[in-house]
């Protein structure tokens, strides 16, 4: 059943930099609230005083800084890893794909520190591979369905120390900062101790400074 708070909640979400600066006590919440009011009240269907408004979103901004001490209240570090000349495939989902996407492993020599990371959804796959092999992936997906491709991207890697698997919020946290910036995210790839995040070459200092500011955070606070 939806109440003020949800439609706060449901509001803020659909605009990350609203919620960044309520995480940051920065956003004036009488002007936010009388913003709000209208779509909350249609939503409802009854008259919301703007006290209420101001009070969820003083709550939920509570709540924000409370998950984000305790990522912070994780002791945890990390290094950044940058790879550039990247290139990005997004294929539908087939049979024969997922038959011999074995091989690509074959074709990429990781162990020279080429980059490789194959997403397996519900329909698509995604294959982020080293710019180097792109005719070969381009063979190598020869007769099936492509969606997308994307050259000139770098990955960025957070290789954290600490329980990041276990710690709340600190995807959401690096993505609102990322939307802050307006950076573009083709892939997210997290494993037990890292997070990666693929974006376009032209914002590659950018993003290394978002990602290094929120590491430089996290040990300040």
């Amino acid at each position: 059943m939806e109440s003020v708070s949800s439609m706060v909640k449901y509001l803020l979400e659909n605009k990350p930099f609203l919620l960044d600066a309520l995480s940051r006590g920065i956003l004036s919440l009488g002007n936010i609230a009388s913003e709000f009011k209208p779509d909350i009240e249609k939503s409802l269907g009854r008259d919301i005083k703007e006290t209420a408004i101001v009070m969820a979103l003083r709550r939920y901004g509570d709540e924000i800084r409370q998950h984000q001490k305790s990522a912070v209240s994780s002791n945890i570090s990390g290094e950044i890893l940058m790879k550039t000349n990247i290139c990005d495939f997004n294929v539908l989902k087939s049979t024969n794909l997922l038959g011999k996407l074995k091989n690509l492993y074959e074709m990429v020599n990781i162990e020279r520190g080429d980059f490789l990371n194959v997403i397996i959804g519900n329909n698509e796959v995604s294959i982020s591979v080293s710019e180097k092999y792109y005719s070969e992936i381009e063979q190598f997906l020869s007769g099936e369905k492509l969606f997308n491709y994307s050259k000139g991207l770098v990955s960025l890697t957070v290789i954290f120390n600490g329980d990041f698997l276990h710690t709340p919020g600190i995807v959401s946290q690096v993505m609102h900062r990322f939307a802050w910036e307006n950076i573009n995210i083709y892939e997210i790839v997290s494993t037990m101790t890292e997070l990666t995040f693929v974006i376009e070459n032209r914002n590659s200092i950018k993003g290394y400074e978002v990602l290094q500011k929120y590491l430089e955070h996290m040990q300040s606070v």
